[in-house]
């Protein structure tokens, strides 16, 4: 098998980080993206109401058959082309030579404004999470307003700027202790809330498995549908290691080994918490969802464990969300940095740099946590307005994912696959997974309920689709001109080789 630096630069470009990732650490790295147990307290006030408990169990495992295909099609990827670009550097390789820069500029925009919506909407969840315990901590006489929780919210920023600018190497080990700790606090809560649950709240296999409640004004199938987005905002970030590829050690196993390890251990461990939940929440979904505590998954643990045991518990998902948002902010600063190296993005020659002292990209690393900071002051325009960061984040994802899946079987050029190919079975795979994309794309453009106000319309289509414009204009009015695509960063280094040689054996004449 050639080396990773020989691969790297068959893809065109030299090698520039240090490789310090293992491939464990880099699935440590995806699973603490995706992070179970914080996630689905993130989305149970999505899941409860379309469908109740039939719908966190079977929506949860059929959303997750699709997810696994996508998972496949993007391994075989990353197992192709291991780049930091990733997804726009495939959708370049892949489509049609008449629109593949177009194309490419444009899912580089969308991925890395998707990726730092990611980070904000997460970080944002964070900061609410904090706020809750002390909401908790006070019996509900404290309710945090929404400048406190944005000053709470640019905290946790700053810090994860911090701890994502550190040397490649300490990145990687940390990555140990977040697997370890996600894997507890999963079994911690399949173990503790059944043992401590009142047998009121305790519920039957048949209702746990069979009773469909919808709560949400859709009609039932159409509810069910809706159930997908649960496991959707959960299992996610499968371009994460992609993203830290040049930094990994066998990249072209270690990508395909990351994905698919953290996708399939997520799902199963996903199903498992939401079968706790089930049986062990009781059947007032109402009281569950309305509590004043604000969170549903708070309120199941609150009922179960009481003030202090609910408050120690939230206290571990806490560390496990913000374990997740410095990850995310790593793929983040990979990807703006991989776009600036191919002058896409403005102010390429200052995020194009690489600390000396750490060897990291400090200056995407900032770049992307200011950004966040500033979506995150649409919070003061509501909670449909930064709800639509959280969507935002998910939308831009799937358009990139779907995009270079879709080019590599209709852009008419060639595959060359990596170690990791499903052969025969790529084209069905890569069918189910892209269509099941795009019908997700819409579903997530729909708001929470029917016939909604303005205040409660879901804007997701509007932000995604502002983004999309405003980067095609700028791509049809300047980019167009200069943009070449990925560029070769071999030949400058050859070039600067070749003009070294030269200057010396003039000097030796």
């Amino acid at each position: 098998m050639p080396s990773d630096e020989t691969v790297l630069a068959d893809l065109g470009y030299r090698q520039e980080f240090k490789r310090d990732f293992s491939r464990f650490e880099l699935f440590g790295l995806s699973f603490s993206i995706i992070g179970i147990v914080q996630s689905i307290a993130s989305i149970l006030s999505y899941s409860i109401p379309y469908g109740g408990p039939v719908s966190m169990v079977w929506g949860w495992l059929s959303g997750c058959a699709f997810i696994i295909c996508i998972a496949l099609a993007m391994s075989e990827l990353g197992s192709s082309a291991p780049t930091s670009g990733g997804l726009y550097y495939w959708t370049f390789k892949y489509s049609s030579p008449r629109y593949r820069k177009f194309f490419s500029w444009l899912i580089g925009y969308v991925n890395t404004i998707g990726y730092i919506a990611g980070v904000a909407g997460v970080d944002y969840s964070c900061a609410v999470a904090i706020l809750t315990a002390a909401t908790l901590g006070s019996n509900d006489t404290y309710s945090p307003t929404t400048a406190q929780i944005y000053g709470v919210f640019c905290a946790l920023l700053v810090s994860h700027a911090l701890l994502a600018s550190l040397a490649t190497k300490v990145i990687a080990r940390l990555q140990i202790f977040y697997v370890l700790l996600n894997i507890a606090v999963v079994f911690a809560i399949v173990i503790a809330l059944p043992a401590v649950t009142p047998g009121e709240l305790k519920n039957d296999t048949k209702y746990a498995f069979g009773h469909f409640e919808n709560l949400s004004g859709y009609p039932d199938g159409f509810a069910f549908f809706m159930s997908f987005l649960a496991p959707l905002w959960t299992i996610g970030g499968f371009d994460a290691p992609v993203h830290i590829s040049e930094e990994a050690k066998n990249a072209r196993t270690a990508v395909p080994f990351a994905i698919m390890s953290a996708t399939v251990l997520g799902c199963i461990l996903g199903f498992a918490v939401n079968i706790c939940l089930v049986l062990n929440m009781g059947t007032d979904l109402v009281s569950i969802i309305s509590s004043p505590i604000g969170q549903p998954m708070a309120t199941i643990l609150f009922n179960s464990l009481g003030t202090r045991g609910t408050i120690a518990f939230w206290g571990f998902i806490i560390m496990s969300m913000y374990m997740a948002v410095m990850n995310l902010l790593i793929s983040a600063s990979r990807q703006t940095f991989a776009f600036s190296r191919d002058g896409a993005l403005p102010l390429s020659t200052v995020l194009y740099t690489i600390n000396s002292y750490t060897g990291t990209p400090t200056n995407c690393v900032c770049v992307c946590a200011f950004i966040a900071a500033l979506l995150g002051l649409l919070s003061f325009a509501g909670t449909t307005a930064i709800g639509a960061i959280f969507t935002m984040g998910i939308a831009c994802q799937y358009v990139c994912y779907c995009t270079p899946v879709v080019a590599r079987f209709i852009g008419g050029q060639s595959f060359t696959p990596g170690p990791f190919n499903l052969g025969r079975a790529s084209g069905p795979v890569a069918f189910f997974a892209s269509a099941f994309m795009i019908f997700m794309i819409v579903v997530l453009c729909f708001p929470t309920t029917p016939g909604p106000a303005a205040q409660d319309m879901n804007y997701s289509s509007v932000v995604v689709g502002g983004t999309i414009i405003m980067a095609s204009m700028y791509y049809f009015v300047s980019g167009r001109f200069w943009f070449a695509g990925p560029v070769v960063t071999l030949q400058d280094e050859c070039a600067e080789k070749r003009s070294s040689v030269g200057t010396s054996s003039q000097s030796s004449r």
